[in-house]
C-alpha cells in the first residue's frame, strides 16, 4: 500500500480509525476537562460524533458500576456453593461408613478382624 492510498479500502473508502483504550480514556478525560467539544474531540480523533457519545457512555456506566460495587470496610468472603456442598457430602458419607463399620461389627464380630 502506498502513501496515497493509506487509510482507505479497495473501494477507495476511508477505513474506520481503530482506538485504543488508552486513547479512548485520554478522550474521555479531555470530555471530562472540558478541553474539548464533542465536536473538537471528534475532528482531533479522526472518528464520528457517535464514537465520542459511546466512549462517554460506556466510561460513565463502567465509572458508575464500578462505584456500586465498592464498599467501605472488609469485604465479605464470597460463598463458593459447589465447596459447600462436596463438604456436606463428605460428612454425610462419613456418617454413612461409620453406621456401616458399627453394623458389620455386631454381623461378623470382632474376632474376625484380629
Amino acid at each position: 500500500m502506498t502513501d496515497p492510498d493509506r487509510g482507505t479500502d479497495r473501494a477507495k473508502r476511508r477505513t474506520k480509525p481503530f482506538l485504543t483504550p488508552l486513547q479512548k480514556y485520554e478522550i474521555f478525560l479531555q470530555m471530562v476537562r472540558q478541553e474539548a467539544t464533542m465536536a473538537e474531540a471528534a475532528v482531533q480523533w479522526g472518528v464520528d460524533r457517535g464514537v465520542i457519545m459511546r466512549i462517554r457512555t460506556v466510561a460513565k456506566e463502567g465509572a458508575l458500576a464500578a462505584l456500586a460495587s465498592s464498599r467501605p470496610g472488609r469485604k465479605a468472603a464470597e460463598r463458593d456453593f459447589e465447596l459447600e456442598s462436596a463438604r456436606a457430602d463428605a460428612v454425610r458419607l462419613g456418617e454413612a461408613l461409620k453406621e456401616m463399620a458399627v453394623k458389620l461389627m455386631l454381623v461378623e464380630g470382632k474376632g474376625r478382624w484380629g
